[in-house]
């Protein structure tokens, strides 16, 4: 019982912790004046945006230089952002059809809702490294265009 009892008071510790953060997140961005969305270099079209099982299908991604289109969980109807539930690789370019299998979470619904966003390949090696770099930034950042980041909030179909 007292093993379960400190399981759980680290369990919500953590949960916290990890919340802190996802506001903290959110607050400077706000300050900052970064909105989502798409630019002209780079976008996530949703048009047409699908999803079988765990695999969603973007009709169309744009990005300037070779990066990574990632899903960031929602969390008490807040983003998530220092992890991610699947990300697929994207050549520079206009690719259409852009699939990316969740593989971290459980099974998305209809109506869960996540963040679609462009990371870039910052060292050029088709791996995608998200490990922090700073207390909001990991090595292949997100892609801005100004003080627009390109990413949606996304509800599964």
């Amino acid at each position: 019982m007292l093993r379960r009892s400190l399981f759980l008071a680290i369990a919500l510790l953590v949960t916290l912790a990890t919340t802190q953060i996802a506001f903290a997140e959110e607050d400077a961005k706000a300050k900052a004046g970064i909105a989502m969305g798409d630019g002209e270099a780079n976008w996530i079209r949703l048009d047409g945006l699908a999803r079988e099982g765990r695999v969603f299908t973007f009709p169309e991604v744009k990005i300037a230089s070779g990066g990574w289109l990632v899903l960031h969980p929602f969390r008490d109807g807040k983003p998530v952002g220092e992890i991610y539930v699947g990300a697929g690789y994207v050549p520079a370019g206009t690719t259409k059809n852009v699939q990316i299998a969740v593989t971290t979470a459980p099974a998305p619904k209809p109506g869960t809702m996540y963040v679609a966003m462009l990371h870039s390949d910052v060292n050029n090696d088709e791996t995608f490294d998200f490990v922090f770099v700073d207390e909001l930034n990991v090595a292949d950042k997100a892609v801005f265009e100004g003080k627009t980041m390109i990413a949606h909030v996304i509800k599964a179909p």
